[in-house]
């Protein structure tokens, strides 16, 4: 995949307490690598604590639809908002890859899955 394409993270972050973490040392093992990458979870603080869910995942959509890439991390499948976002990413063509695929093993998926 090269390197120049944006890569957008997916994954699990209401009801798990340490999802800040996960989603930065994501997108900082994929920085090293090179990819440009936007991590919605930064997103959060910057809402204000009123927002709803829906504010919270239009804005996740929207970053979405400026990347070239769904990066899926690990135990996305039991995530509302990340199934929205595959939904999202799979009716745009985007590419669909797994986090563990791009760091080295596992499957990718998606309409450009020839990765």
């Amino acid at each position: 995949m090269e390197r120049s394409m944006i890569l957008y993270l997916s994954g699990p972050i209401t009801g798990v307490d340490n999802y800040q973490e996960i989603f930065r040392t994501a997108r900082g093992r994929l920085a090293a690598m090179g990819y440009k990458v936007i991590n919605p979870a930064e997103m959060i603080g910057v809402l204000h604590e009123g927002a709803s869910y829906e504010d919270f995942l239009d804005i996740d959509l929207a970053l979405l639809a400026k990347a070239d890439v769904l990066v899926q991390l690990p135990d996305w499948e039991g995530s509302r908002g990340a199934n929205r976002e595959l939904g999202f990413a799979l009716g745009t063509d985007k590419i669909v890859v797994s986090l563990d695929s791009l760091l080295g093993g596992g499957d990718d998926h998606g309409p450009a899955g020839d990765l």
